[in-house]
């Protein structure tokens, strides 16, 4: 495969081949790594302690932490034999895991010169991930090297990744999606609960994942602050928003024709009462979702929490 440190186009890497069958048997359709890198953002910004949900947010050193948390948070989700040199085993080859923010921009030290690399990357703001495998070998790596003797792809490097996914789905960061001044203006409120309750207000019809509420409550009970009995629940009724739970109310959702949510998810809906052939029965009346425009002047019915 390699003559005097050069790669040949033309020879197969029967060690790559293994490595990224390997990966697709333990993930086919990529929603366990789809789910670190998710998990993984999350655990940096920790919106809970620290009410951050945006890259920009971080410190230097917590941007350079990502690539470690990414890599133990794979170890944990795939129960990878460690390497050598490397940090992973995978199909019985050396595998390094490298992280970053833009395709190429990958520190490789020399540890993984000659070894296979496991890159990826992702965007929390459009909600995308991919994730490859290269040969770090000498005719990939950039000639120049910083201080600690680490090198990045060159641009033969970069055409020659195998990309198993690219630009795959990341579950969505609802506090991206809304414009930047909606979020301004949930963060304004005083309390945690003021801004629990504009945040199902203004992401309406949109998943609200459960990091995204503790993130604007920061409190640890975040989750009570969507129930009835004093929560977003209670608070939204009387303007006509019900908040479904992933865990109760999938086929409410889907009735409604709004996204679905999964069992760690939210979504608010605005409804009034409707006679119309796709109205929604919910607590004994007929309902639909509100359209732009429509006034509200029945509070929401009352949906389960348990079911």
């Amino acid at each position: 495969m390699t003559t005097g440190g050069l790669f040949s186009l033309e020879a197969p890497d029967r060690a790559l081949d293994e490595v990224a069958r390997e990966l697709r048997r333990l993930d086919p359709d990529g929603s366990r790594w789809a789910a670190v890198i998710r998990h993984t953002y999350d655990m940096i910004y920790n919106g809970q302690e620290t009410g951050r949900y945006r890259w920009d947010q971080l410190m230097k050193t917590e941007k350079t932490h990502f690539g470690t948390l990414f890599e133990i948070n794979a170890q944990r989700e795939f129960g990878f034999e460690g390497g050598d040199a490397t940090d992973y085993r995978i199909a019985g080859h050396e595998v390094d895991a490298k992280w970053s923010q833009t395709v190429g921009g990958w520190m490789l030290p020399p540890e993984v010169f000659g070894e296979l690399a496991l890159v990826a990357t992702g965007d929390d703001s459009k909600s995308t991930w991919s994730l490859g495998l290269i040969r770090v070998t000498a005719d990939v790596r950039r000639v120049g090297y910083n201080r600690d003797k680490k090198s990045q792809l060159n641009e033969l490097g970069r055409n020659l990744i195998r990309w198993l996914w690219r630009g795959a789905d990341l579950r969505p960061n609802v506090l991206l999606q809304l414009p930047r001044d909606a979020v301004d203006y949930i963060f304004s409120h005083r309390f945690g609960t003021q801004r629990t309750n504009q945040l199902f207000r203004a992401a309406e019809g949109m998943i609200v994942h459960r990091n995204s509420v503790a993130t604007v409550s920061r409190q640890l009970d975040h989750q009570k602050r969507v129930r009835y009995n004093g929560g977003a629940r209670s608070a939204l009724k009387p303007e006509g928003y019900v908040i479904l739970s992933g865990m109760y109310h999938r086929d409410l959702a889907a009735a409604l024709d709004v996204p679905v949510p999964k069992t760690d998810e939210y979504v608010s809906v605005r409804l009034v009462p409707s006679n119309d052939q796709s109205a929604v029965r919910i607590d004994g009346d007929l309902w639909r979702r509100a359209r732009p425009g429509d006034v509200v002047h029945t509070p929401a019915p009352s949906i389960s929490e348990e079911r």
